[in-house]
């Protein structure tokens, strides 16, 4: 099995990561697998529930048409 070390933790996010280790009854070595573990397996996507996510997200804003300027407007601001 590999040991992989990591550096530079903030202090607020190793904080964090030790408070939800305890919550969990994890120590915090197996707390950071758990989260390295959720975060790169691949998971599969029920097709037909997202489509008909898809399909509802269009239905709800089929009344509220954005221009190409708006959307690039309101993506830059979310940037700022």
């Amino acid at each position: 099995m590999a040991t992989v070390t990591v550096k530079n933790i903030p202090d607020e996010l190793y904080e964090r990561l030790k408070s939800v280790a305890e919550i969990n009854r994890r120590s915090i070595n197996s707390e950071i697998i758990m989260c390295i573990e959720n975060t790169v397996q691949s998971r599969r996507i029920n097709l037909d529930e997202a489509l008909e996510n898809a399909r509802q997200l269009r239905r709800l804003t089929a009344g509220h048409p954005i221009s190409d300027e708006e959307f690039n407007e309101a993506k830059a601001t979310g940037r700022r």
